[in-house]
């Protein structure tokens, strides 16, 4: 065993013999569920999961947790691991877990189905990952996926939730005492009782996780916290459950930043522990804030995020890139800002700060180190000018790993894992895997996203951003046809292997613009 730690992967020879992993996860957008585990799939797994339709989807985010769970029970006999999502066991899905009406027993009930599904395979490793419930700070940081009666009221309720957490952590002085009294007058009653009702559902069920995985029915256990920020009702609980943890923190049980990457995660840490491995990972930040950036959507500085998600996929932080079998580099902002990548300030002219980063990365390039990079300058797709720079300087097809989706954590726990996972495959594999992030991230979420809905309206039919309706046929055409006008202008099906990405389609799979399945034709 001490050869982990003495030894990095690219000394260690093993015998690759193939396995199995079960996955469900928390619900069916293509990134949390089939992006996610084609990339377990590239590194020679077999990755089983659920039938589609028991899965939660924006139409019926509830899915059918009872049908997930006797998939589980009879299929993980014939797994070596399983990746569960606890939501989707529980709640039906993430957007669920926010809008359900359950009583506590009948979540504890649910919640208690891992334990039979343990019993099925004890040989098993099960991996569980759940959400603490989010906190949004405005109906537009909603997106229209929380209750509805909460919307209507959440920009107090966030604010009030705030400060009575301050006042728990730091205290309050007299004017924010006055205020936060203000807010709590001007919430119905009913509504706040009815939202911490359900936080308490919740908050009992992540309990129950716990002591599960006390009683070894779980052997991994990691809670997300879904959009949160340093004060929010979100991090109380956060430090209820850790402390409710107890002596497993750190070891089996984390709690971080973030949701929607732990999927990935945890099946990355799947791989490491079936293959006897522990990467070792050098992190790099662009200069400026760099490491102590307090993302969007979090509660903690960057560095302490992605430490933790280094520890949960099973890896090991190392200061020296020297025997490093990922070297990660994230692109931060030199303000520490995280803007939205569909701002017409994502342009692609790099700034002094961009284009010292671009030399950092083509240094670890040029002297054979795998690189792999986190790009959260932007929420929600990548950054403009560190993509074309990387185009230009003739980088993209050499990097081991790129993530620039969603929240800042959501890019840097996917790009982690993927970087990991690109020391068990080869070089095709590997660019396979960083096309879909190119033309997700890149292509489709910071520009042709926003192509697409300049032209909404001229397409004379019944339909909007968020809900697409009889828009949806013609605006994936536009989009597909002007991200193949891309993927040719940047050479990307010139890569190795790569030639049928130049007949990718997009997809609009929850009848709304702000994620695509990018599909790609059937060989």
């Amino acid at each position: 065993m001490l050869c982990f730690f003495l030894l990095p992967i690219n000394l260690i020879s093993a015998e690759k013999t193939s396995k199995t992993i079960l996955f469900i996860p928390h619900d069916n957008r293509p990134v949390s569920f089939q992006q996610t585990a084609d990339n377990i799939r590239c590194l020679g797994y077999e990755v089983i999961t659920p039938p589609e339709k028991y899965l939660g989807n924006r139409t019926d985010p509830q899915g059918n947790p009872d049908k997930l769970a006797e998939w589980a029970t009879e299929n993980i006999k014939k797994a070596d691991a399983a990746v569960i999502s606890s939501d989707a066991l529980i709640y039906g899905s993430l957007v669920a877990s926010r809008k359900h009406n359950l009583n506590e027993k009948t979540s504890s009930t649910r919640a208690e189905k891992i334990s039979k599904i343990h019993k099925a395979n004890m040989k098993a490793d099960i991996y569980i990952f759940g959400s603490i419930m989010r906190t949004p700070h405005t109906a537009a940081d909603s997106g229209g996926q929380d209750d509805e009666k909460f919307i209507n009221h959440v920009e107090k309720i966030s604010a009030y939730t705030a400060l009575s957490d301050k006042q728990e952590q730091d205290g309050l002085d007299s004017n924010e005492k006055t205020l936060m009294m203000i807010y709590k007058r001007q919430i119905p009653p009913q509504i706040l009782n009815d939202w911490l009702s359900r936080r308490q559902t919740n908050f009992k069920a992540s309990k129950k996780l716990i002591d599960l995985l006390k009683n070894d029915d779980i052997q991994y256990l990691v809670l997300g916290c879904d959009d949160n920020a340093k004060y929010s009702q979100t991090h109380k609980e956060r430090r209820l459950l850790d402390k409710y943890a107890g002596s497993v923190k750190g070891k089996s049980y984390y709690s971080v930043s973030g949701i929607d990457e732990i999927g990935y995660i945890l099946l990355m840490r799947a791989v490491n522990h079936l293959e006897g491995k522990v990467p070792f990972v050098s992190v790099r930040y662009a200069n400026g804030v760099g490491e102590d950036t307090v993302p969007a959507a979090s509660n903690e500085p960057i560095k302490h995020t992605i430490a933790t998600q280094i520890r949960m996929a099973g890896g090991m932080q190392v200061r020296s890139d020297e025997h490093a079998d990922l070297v990660f580099m994230v692109n931060t902002a030199n303000d520490g800002s995280t803007g939205a990548a569909n701002d017409p300030n994502n342009i692609y002219t790099a700034n002094e700060n961009t284009k010292n980063f671009i030399r950092m990365v083509q240094t670890a390039v040029n002297n054979n180190k795998p690189v792999g990079i986190g790009d959260i300058v932007f929420g929600n797709g990548a950054d403009n000018s560190l993509m074309y720079g990387l185009y230009q300087h003739q980088l993209l097809d050499k990097l081991n790993a790129y993530s620039g989706w969603n929240t800042p954590t959501n890019s840097t726990g996917y790009a982690l894992a993927m970087g990991m996972g690109a020391i068990y495959t080869d070089r095709v594999n590997i660019l396979k895997m960083l096309e879909v992030r190119y033309l997700d991230d890149w292509l489709y979420q910071s520009n042709v996203r926003q192509y697409v809905a300049n032209r909404l309206d001229s397409i004379l039919s019944r339909g909007e951003y968020n809900e697409l309706n009889d828009k949806k046929f013609r605006a994936q055409q536009m989009a597909t046809a002007e991200l193949r006008r891309l993927i040719k202008l940047y050479g990307l099906d010139e890569f190795e292997g790569q030639s049928y990405v130049s007949k990718a389609s997009i997809e609009f799979p929850w009848n709304r613009m702000y994620e695509a399945a990018i599909i790609f034709p059937k060989k």
